[in-house]
């Protein structure tokens, strides 16, 4: 194999390391700023959201480069076709976060509401399935990219009871409503996220082991 196209491989799988890596930290900001009452941090995760898309541009073309000029097969193809989706994810995950830190400004004037709304333990278990995610990507492992998928569940879970929680608010306290919405939104975002993790960590298991597990559950669970 030609020792440029190999290096090139590597140079490009750095890059979207790097991206991944920018939104992790963009998701933890935003979270760390909501839980804080951060505007200022908030503001900060909303302004570097122009470098992830810059970020996101630069390796699309150098996937579409990659794919018309050397024209690669087997395990080369399906990582450059697994690399063109998780670029998409870890963009969209960076828009996501971007959305968590308004809602953090607009509802950090507000006051706090009395009730043990779970979005923190969400935002954990988002993260970690995040970097779970990022993590199978780095090392090709499958193992972890399984772990991330058996996850959503619970993220999906407590959306739901966050929700419900939420709508219950809304219905009895007229002036918590705004920040029941804004809680709300925090909580659709964070399990978007995880989302996005679950697509990420599809694309780490068809990297390692040639296999589509999206839509297929009967193949979540680890090879015998």
């Amino acid at each position: 194999m030609d020792r440029h196209f190999v290096h090139e491989l590597e140079d490009l799988k750095s890059t979207i390391i790097r991206m991944g890596s920018n939104v992790e930290g963009a998701v933890s900001d935003a979270l760390r700023a909501l839980q804080e009452r951060d505007t200022l941090l908030a503001r900060q995760v909303i302004q570097r959201e122009p470098q992830v898309n810059a970020l996101e541009i630069e390796i699309d073309n150098r996937i579409v480069d990659f794919l018309a000029l050397h024209q690669p097969v087997a395990s080369d193809l399906r990582f450059l076709l697994a690399a063109l989706k998780i670029n998409n994810d870890l963009e969209r995950i960076g828009d996501h976060a971007v959305n968590i830190a308004e809602s953090a400004i607009s509802s950090g004037g507000r006051p706090v509401l009395a009730i043990n709304i779970d979005i923190p333990t969400m935002g954990q278990i988002a993260i970690r399935m995040l970097k779970d995610a990022l993590d199978g990507f780095i090392h090709t492992d499958a193992a972890l990219g399984r772990g991330v998928l058996k996850a959503d569940d619970i993220v999906d879970d407590l959306n739901r009871k966050i929700v419900v929680e939420l709508t219950q608010i809304i219905r009895s306290d007229r002036n918590a409503v705004e920040t029941a919405l804004d809680l709300a939104r925090i909580s659709r975002n964070l399990e978007r996220v995880a989302d996005l993790a679950t697509n990420i960590a599809e694309e780490v298991i068809f990297i390692a082991e040639s296999q589509i597990v999206k839509h297929q559950p009967e193949k979540i669970p680890p090879k015998s």
